[in-house]
């Protein structure tokens, strides 16, 4: 592919196909996440026919990460996460360790070493966000105590995994030199002394800086410039979070939170949302792109025993804890049904544990092949639960419940009207 059409022809095939790939999708009522990857596959080298730019994508892809830890950052509500915090954090912590220990000892038993077997169980108890909420929006749950516990349980798991993002690059270049134990713990130590250190610069600095700066554009009445210094907020800020913890995740994710508790975060993020959108898609598009889908083919009982751990094992852990804590049986059910996939950060933690040599490429895929399949298995997974005694009984028209589930129907748009 000559260079100066390469841009060009990557956003193209990308934006088309995932187009195509996800109507098709939703059509089949699966996430368009599951289009967007198999549209990856398709321009992807493992394929045949149109192949995108291998070495552009990533770097397209690497600005959907930046865009996605900022749209978590501007939607995280620490109140949220208060409401529920008594199972959800106990809850997210138990969920993450049990899969950690079974993909553990999955990947001892396929021959990976510890360090390799323990990041592809931390992939994979991670569930993705996207799923989630319209598994919890297509049932009206999104306000119903198991929602509130489901959300509250994902945001425990956001700030681990960028908190994982930061450490990881020790871990792998610990192991890697044979570090021992103590200089280890030194170097995890000081880069997390850094990070509490920029994290209270951006939370005492930043939420006077960022908001004034915002209200300074604002008064310019200039709709492009607003939407332009957002994106510069989060992509500078990335970056200097980047040269800093090589990590663009942690600088995009504080940017986000900083800018969420600003009078014009909600402004902010109406007028990024389209761009974080269509660079989520590219995300997607270029994760589907390093599949190998013969996988499959070749190692069906690996995949079928990864896929075991997300829907299975991360189920069992959400019911024990969840039963631990007396809640009802629909409840706990839905809760670890819309827990029991993974996604997006999965494919964020697998990608960076490849580039810096942690992680075998077939590793990486059988990752992938779990993340495809739990997504495109979560509806069938809650019409088991339902079976089981998932679906709740609607609350009264004239309970807290029932008067928050009245307002999200009226909120929701009407199919026959849109």
């Amino acid at each position: 592919m000559p260079h100066a059409d390469s841009l060009i022809l990557t956003l193209v095939g990308g934006f088309v196909l995932a187009f195509v790939f996800g109507m098709l999708a939703n059509r089949l009522k699966l996430s368009p996440l599951v289009g967007y990857l198999v549209a990856g596959v398709v321009v992807g080298p493992h394929t045949i026919g149109f192949v995108a730019d291998t070495e552009l994508a990533p770097q397209l892809a690497e600005i959907g990460v930046i865009l996605l830890m900022f749209g978590v950052g501007l939607h995280f509500s620490l109140a949220d996460l208060m409401k529920v915090r008594k199972i959800a954090i106990p809850g997210a912590l138990v969920q993450i360790a049990a899969a950690t220990v079974l993909g553990w000892g999955m990947g001892r038993l396929m021959g990976m070493g510890d360090l390799e077997a323990v990041l592809m169980g931390f992939a994979l108890s991670t569930a993705s966000t996207v799923v989630l909420l319209r598994a919890l929006e297509e049932r009206k749950q999104v306000k119903a105590e198991a929602g509130r516990i489901a959300m509250g349980w994902l945001i425990v798991e956001d700030l681990v995994i960028v908190l994982a993002l930061v450490i990881l690059p020790l871990l792998v270049a610990g192991a890697g030199e044979a570090a021992g134990p103590v200089m280890l713990a030194q170097s995890i130590g000081w880069t997390l002394l850094k990070v509490a250190g920029f994290v209270a610069f951006m939370l005492l600095a930043g939420t006077r800086i960022l908001p004034w700066l915002l209200v300074r554009i604002a008064h310019t009445r200039s709709r492009e410039l607003f939407t332009l210094g957002v994106l510069a907020i989060a992509l500078g800020i990335a970056w200097v979070a980047y040269q800093l913890f090589h990590s663009f995740a942690l600088g995009a994710f504080l940017a986000g939170l900083v800018l969420n508790s600003s009078p014009l975060g909600h402004n902010a993020a109406e007028r990024s949302l389209p761009l974080r959108d269509a660079f989520a898609v590219l995300f997607f598009v270029s994760v589907g792109m390093l599949f190998d889908p013969t996988i499959l083919v070749r190692e069906p009982l690996a995949v079928l025993g990864v896929l075991g751990i997300v829907i299975v094992g991360k189920s069992i852990a959400a019911l024990g804890i969840t039963t631990a804590f007396k809640l009802d049986k629909a409840t706990s059910l839905t809760v670890a049904a819309a827990l029991a996939q993974i996604g997006e950060f999965s494919f964020i933690l697998a990608a960076l544990s490849v580039g810096l040599g942690g992680m075998s490429q077939e590793t990486h895929d059988l990752i992938l092949a779990a993340a495809l399949l739990s997504i495109s298995l979560n509806p069938f997974v809650f019409a088991l639960i339902d079976r089981l005694g998932g679906r709740p009984r609607p609350p009264a028209s004239g309970s807290p419940e029932g008067i928050a589930l009245a307002e999200e129907e009226a909120a929701a748009p009407n199919p026959a009207t849109a």
